[in-house]
């Protein structure tokens, strides 16, 4: 589109699971690969190592970047982690506060899915910002960051400084990250299958200003088909995350009898991950937690810093 040709390096499990989104990208004129790919050194060596390999984010950035380090005419882009990004995404948290003003509300507590942070930060730096400014009604506000029990970089990681690719081609930032060369299974929540998270994200949760909380996959999906079969809306697997948190503290409230004003945010609809959810309706679906002796064993290759 606008003249600019556009290569995407779309993780191969995604790929292979969301074909719409990528036939959606090709329509606007994008080459897109599965990754890992042969053609970058980064693709070729985790072939090697695994002809199987389903991909990663983290393997995804490297092979971008290697590419367009080697061009000085192309350029690379990230949409997420990055500092920039979420100051990108707060429009969502300005104007969910804009809405509140006019109904004369303010949230007690927010949920947003988390993988790189930017949907999360997103939604939830605005109000923050409102905590920290001294505003009362955000005097008690929880921010929680929602991830899946299978990639559970905020809950299960280590706050380090890490590379964000797997061929630590970036810089390295201080996070919470289960080892550059974590490979997290084939869920269907692709944009939550990131081993890092937002270097902001994380210092904000290793100083208790916001929370964390890991949910699983088939609880996931069954909260969006709630959703949708009251609102009308077929939320994304990754909103799905948000959405099962918010009706699990919704249902504490409705036991306790404490009223609260519950705010998610619902980052995209599902029309392109109608694959996922038939796989849910036909119990296909599975919960997996990701073994503490592998992320163990990731984190030992970890930069070493100082």
């Amino acid at each position: 589109m606008f003249g600019l040709p556009v290569r995407v390096f779309m993780v191969k499990v995604s790929y292979e699971q969301k074909p719409f989104r990528r036939s959606m990208m090709q329509t606007w004129g994008a080459e897109v690969f599965a990754s890992p790919t042969n053609l970058t050194n980064a693709g070729r060596a985790a072939l090697a190592a695994d002809p199987d390999n389903q991909g990663s984010l983290g393997l995804a950035i490297s092979e971008a970047v290697e590419e367009a380090a080697a061009d000085p005419g192309t350029c690379y882009t990230l949409g997420s982690v990055l500092n920039h990004v979420l100051l990108h995404q707060s429009v969502i948290g300005l104007e969910a506060k804009k809405q509140f003003d006019k109904i004369g509300l303010y949230p007690d507590v927010i949920f947003g899915p988390c993988g790189g942070g930017s949907s999360f930060g997103g939604i939830a730096f605005p109000f923050l910002a409102d905590k920290a400014a001294g505003d009362k009604r955000a005097a008690n506000l929880r921010c929680v960051a929602v991830e899946p029990t299978s990639c559970p970089t905020l809950t299960k990681g280590h706050y380090a400084y890490d590379y964000g690719d797997v061929s630590g081609y970036t810089p390295i930032m201080k996070m919470y990250t289960l080892g550059h060369d974590f490979m997290p299974p084939g869920i269907h929540a692709g944009g939550l299958r990131y081993h890092g998270d937002s270097p902001l994200v994380s210092q904000l949760l290793h100083e208790g200003q916001v929370e964390a909380l890991a949910v699983p996959q088939v609880a996931t999906f069954e909260a969006g088909v709630q959703f949708a079969r009251a609102e009308g809306i077929i939320p994304a697997p990754e909103s799905c995350h948000a959405i099962r948190a918010a009706i699990d503290e919704a249902l504490k409230c409705k036991v306790t009898g404490e009223a609260k004003t519950i705010l998610f945010s619902l980052t995209g609809h599902g029309h392109f991950d109608m694959a996922s959810y038939d796989k849910f309706f036909s119990g296909q679906l599975e919960d997996y937690d990701y073994p503490a002796e592998a992320i163990a064993e990731s984190l030992k290759h970890l930069p070493k810093v100082g």
